[in-house]
């Protein structure tokens, strides 16, 4: 009995100092949960024999619950604490959840009260917690549209992080920095931020930060038009919230999930994940997020035309918008109004509604362009054609101001994702209208923005219009015809242009024509598929896009095509024509590829360089991902034999590595080929990369990135990318296909040879060799790919497309004649 008593009295007491640390600690790394109960515990522990701790571990577990999107169980609990008069270091952490749960509850008069208190007990006793009420000071400001005094504050609160040696702070206020940036529009600064967030967070294992960041990113890329990237970091981070029981994140990303799948009309999944935010955010009392959920079902259901359940969703956001008293979140439910407005007949109270929001002062630019667009569309269906001209003009200026103010290439790059349809209605109402050649001078003004930019920049918009484009000279100059494709939403066009005419031809719409060329170009590729599938498919596809042009095309010589969408992807040449009998296009034409008329119709900048090469491959296989090419060794022999020993400069295995390329002026060569594997992002284009030897065994670097390609200008008058999908598999709406043959082109060359899919060592050798026999002889590149092309193609084993059909020529600025090849023996 006394060992018993002993041992109940001589039990180890927990010490507070170490137990806050662990729950803190837990709380820092987003375990939330088990932040909350640890702290319940301890507090419960302390509340008598030490009431200091316990109010520290009360205040600990009310943040983690307002982590957790749990704002009232927050305020209850902080309250609960009391606040100490004499421990302001307790008193404004107290205040400071109080703060912030009224924010996210919307009640901002007692956010303001409470924050007050906090600001002026820190004016006197500066601690530790004065940085995070910084931060909830720009919380509120942000909330309240105040971005200058949101900025101002969330400086200060990385400031005062960084002097107390407070990563976690640092990382939150990079977070919030990244979101202000977000609310304000600058979404390419936004990507700066977040990413500098992340990485400080990921570097603490800060969890829940990481997360938020993370999500931050997705949607600027969502902002910036790239879905793919957005959407691939919504669900990782959706997975993540739902894993660490984060209810306010998860609820967030399932709205951003909805917003891509409603983008892509996948209504159901989208209403599936509106649906569950919604009720996440109720369960929460998550005023802003309610809202946020509720105009985009009001949205959904417009789109879906269900125009009563459409009316009752914006109802209820404009309301709460309004019971807020934030006046901007009263503009995009009065937008859903206006369009329902619309869809009811009700004209006049439409226009009155857009021209409301489009004139706001508050209102954000893209739903600025959006309102102007919507009112477009009206003045269109009323017959009023002359104020729906100027009114598309209002909106494409919007659109195109924001556009100006994007810094970032890559965010250049899908960007015009987000106008696409203002130019895709803009176009169609000018071909209504009989206006063809000016529709495309519009469709051309969209494309190649971002090259044409690199190159000398396109001209600028007049206050009449699109830049004058001169269609015919273009197709004079270049001794060839212009097939100029728009794949639009109901309507597609076609306009073929020779020295004499320009005639345009009406095609079916995008999504049609886009499911045909995709299989098409998989079995080209050599994925599953029977031979009748294929001739099937390239017999409508020839039909469909080229036959339309014929009153033009003479049948035979140069044709340049300007594709758009999934006709980026897909290889012309090997469309089949079906007289005399069914053969492939390549037999009747040269075929070359362009990205916009402005870039075809280019002079040549002057500069000349003498006949010489570039040659680098034939590496040592740097990673098991990426073994050495048989035939590498072959075809570089192959390809040096056809210059002077003197005029070529060789980088092959150690040797042929990406410092190789940037290091040894490229612009000093006529010629670049390099034999070697690539790589294609989908997600991030300018990460496309040639792969390489490795620069040392220390150093990892092995990959030629499009990034670091377009850094470096150049003068070749070709560049030959002999490796898989050197074309790249991603097109931007208005920019086209993006991958190392666009960053070629980016950094000068005038033509670029590049694959479209995997490519096959040995009839690649045997085309690279006959392409520079061709060369020698003076055969312009288009003309000499395309017989190197048909040597494949008339010799049995191999005339499958899948050998020759994946390379692909990409030209830009061949006004006149193009320059002479001269053969080095003579």
């Amino acid at each position: 009995m006394i060992l018993l008593l002993c041992g109940l009295a001589c039990q180890r007491q927990v010490n507070p100092q170490s137990a806050f640390e662990h729950a803190e600690l837990l709380f820092r790394h987003g375990d939330l949960e088990a932040c909350q109960r640890e702290a319940r515990l301890r507090h419960d522990e302390f509340e008598r024999s030490q009431p200091k701790w316990a109010r520290k571990f009360r205040i600990l577990e009310a943040k983690a619950a307002l982590w957790r999107g749990q704002y009232e169980e927050a305020r209850k609990l902080a309250q609960s604490a009391s606040l100490p008069s004499d421990e302001p270091d307790l008193a404004v952490p107290i205040l400071t959840i109080v703060g912030v749960a009224d924010i996210r509850t919307r009640d901002f008069p007692g956010a303001e009260r409470a924050l007050n208190d906090a600001s002026r007990l820190c004016d006197v006793h500066p601690g530790t917690g004065c940085g995070e009420l910084l931060q909830a000071q720009g919380l509120l400001a942000s909330e309240r549209l105040d971005s200058i005094s949101a900025e101002h504050y969330y400086q200060l609160s990385l400031s005062f992080a960084r002097a107390h040696g407070d990563a976690f702070l640092e990382s939150g206020s990079l977070l919030n920095l990244g979101a202000e940036s977000l609310s304000q529009g600058h979404f390419d600064e936004a990507l700066d931020r977040s990413a500098a967030a992340y990485q400080a967070a990921q570097a603490i294992g800060a969890r829940f930060a990481a997360l938020t960041a993370r999500s931050n990113i997705g949607w600027a890329y969502y902002r910036l038009g790239d879905a793919d990237q957005a959407l691939q970091l919504f669900v990782e981070a959706e997975k993540t919230a739902r894993d660490l029981d984060f209810v306010y994140d998860r609820e967030n990303e399932l709205t951003n999930i909805g917003y891509i799948y409603m983008d892509r009309h996948q209504f159901e999944q989208a209403a599936q994940s509106f649906a569950q935010a919604l009720d996440l955010a109720e369960s929460i009392k998550a005023q802003q997020d309610i809202y946020n959920a509720l105009r985009v079902l009001a949205r959904l259901n417009l789109q879906m035309e269900q125009i009563d359940p459409a009316a009752r969703y914006a109802a209820r956001a404009l309301q709460l918008a309004r019971e807020s008293k934030i006046h901007v979140d009263e503009l995009y439910p009065r937008l859903v109004q206006g369009q329902i407005a619309a869809q009811r007949g009700q004209a006049a109270d439409a226009e009155n509604t857009y021209r409301d929001v489009a004139s706001d002062p508050a209102c954000p630019v893209y739903l600025k362009w959006e309102a102007e667009h919507s009112l477009a569309r009206l003045l269109e269906d009323q017959g009023s054609f002359e104020r729906a001209d100027r009114q598309y003009r209002a909106a494409l200026a919007t659109f195109e101001g924001a556009r100006e103010a994007v810094r970032h290439e890559s965010s250049q790059l899908s960007f015009l994702t987000n106008g696409w349809r203002i130019y895709d209605d803009y176009v169609h109402f000018l071909v209504e209208r009989g206006r063809s050649e000016e529709a495309l001078r519009w469709a051309d003004y969209s494309r190649a923005r971002t090259l044409a930019e690199s190159l000398g920049g396109p001209p600028a918009r007049t206050a009449f219009g699109a830049p004058p484009l001169r269609p015919r000279e273009i197709a004079r100059a270049v001794q060839g015809t212009l097939l100029f494709y728009w794949l639009g939403e109901r309507q597609s066009y076609l306009w073929a242009i020779s020295e004499r005419t320009v005639r345009i031809a009406t095609l079916l719409p995008r999504h049609e024509i886009d499911v045909v060329a995709r299989r098409y170009r998989d079995a080209l590729a050599g994925l599953p598929a029977s031979s009748s599938a294929i001739q099937t498919d390239g017999l409508w596809l020839y039909r469909t896009l080229i036959a339309p042009a014929q009153a033009v095309w003479s049948g035979s010589g140069s044709v340049f095509v300007l594709p758009d969408s999934s006709l980026n992807n897909l290889n012309f040449d090997a469309l089949i024509a079906p007289d005399p009998t069914p053969h492939y296009w390549i037999e009747d034409v040269t075929i070359a590829n362009s990205s916009s008329l402005r870039l075809l119709g280019a002079s040549y900048r002057g500069d000349t360089v003498r006949r010489n090469l570039l040659l680098i491959g034939n590496n040592v296989s740097p990673d098991p991902r990426y073994p050495e090419l048989a035939k590498a060794a072959a075809q570089m022999q192959a390809v040096a034999a056809h210059f002077p020993a003197t005029h070529v400069r060789v980088f092959e295995r150690e040797q042929a590595t990406p410092k190789a390329y940037l290091t040894n002026a490229p612009e000093q060569y006529s010629f670049v080929h390099f034999v070697a594997h690539g790589t294609a992002s989908r997600l991030s284009p300018l990460d496309s990369a040639i792969i390489l030897s490795k620069d040392s065994q220390k150093d990892e670097s092995f990959k030629l990135y499009a990034r670091d390609i377009i850094q470096h200008p150049l003068r070749a008058d070709l560049v030959t990318v002999s490796s898989c999908f050197g074309a790249g598999t991603k097109f931007y709406s208005g920019e086209g296909l993006v991958g190392l043959s666009w960053a070629f082109l980016r950094a000068g060359a005038h033509n670029v040879i590049a694959a479209l899919w995997q490519a096959t060592d040995t009839p690649t050798e045997q085309l690279m060799a006959r392409l520079y026999d061709e060369l020698n002889r003076g055969a312009s590149p288009d003309a000499a790919l395309r017989s190197a092309k048909l040597a494949l193609l008339h010799e049995g084993k191999f005339s499958h497309p899948v050998y020759w059909a994946p390379f692909q020529l990409y030209t830009q600025g061949r006004a006149g004649s193009p320059r002479a090849f001269v053969n080095p023996g003579r």
